[in-house]
């Protein structure tokens, strides 16, 4: 679930930083700059590791930044297919179920990837998977258990401005996004295996 990435980069360091230990204020440059944000087919950053190599800080002209070639490591979430998570239902539509773990919410199960016999129940908005003639719910809330079976990545090109002739609004898809199923035995509502 959570893999080392290494990445090198260029630090620079302001002079409020200055009265900082070097490491610290690489390290808290680092993590201003790549904590919870996404990477591109390397996954969702959550902090700095550790440090590996660190170059001479060279000042730049004009403004006193301190300016270092840095190579460090990366604590970086990053699922593999098939691995089996535990997280909470966010939410449900007939689109199927979105859920969330506590740093990170685009997780989706579609309906096809829900146990055979699952249905959407309009009224009640919760899916429901009938079995031997039990029901089981899968509520919101409800701590479930998921496979991941694919990766999404969106790239967030930013758009240009809205003409006033045109009405279109387009959905802005997530950068990073998990789709999970709920296919097997023990997958689902851990309740319902105790």
């Amino acid at each position: 679930m959570f893999i080392l990435t290494t990445i090198s980069d260029l630090v620079q360091i302001s002079p409020e930083d200055f009265s900082k230990l070097s490491a610290v204020a690489i390290e808290d440059n680092i993590n201003e700059k790549y904590a919870n944000k996404v990477i591109q087919k390397i996954g969702l950053c959550i902090g700095f590791y550790d440090l590996l190599e660190s170059s001479d800080g060279l000042i730049g002209h004009g403004n006193g930044l301190v300016n270092v070639n840095v190579k460090f490591r990366l604590i970086v979430f990053r699922p593999f297919k098939g691995e089996i998570i535990m997280g909470k239902i966010t939410g449900s539509t007939e689109q199927g179920l979105r859920i969330g773990l506590e740093f990170f919410n685009d997780i989706f199960v579609p309906p096809d990837l829900l146990f055979p016999g699952s249905r959407f129940d309009v009224a009640d908005q919760v899916w429901i998977w009938e079995n031997d003639g039990n029901t089981f719910y899968f509520d919101i809330g409800e701590i479930v258990r998921f496979r991941v079976e694919a990766e999404e990545w969106h790239d967030q090109i930013p758009t240009g401005p809205d003409h006033p002739d045109t009405v279109t609004v387009s959905e802005r898809k997530p950068p990073y996004s998990i789709q999970g199923s709920m296919m097997m035995a023990g997958l689902g509502p851990v309740v319902w295996w105790q």
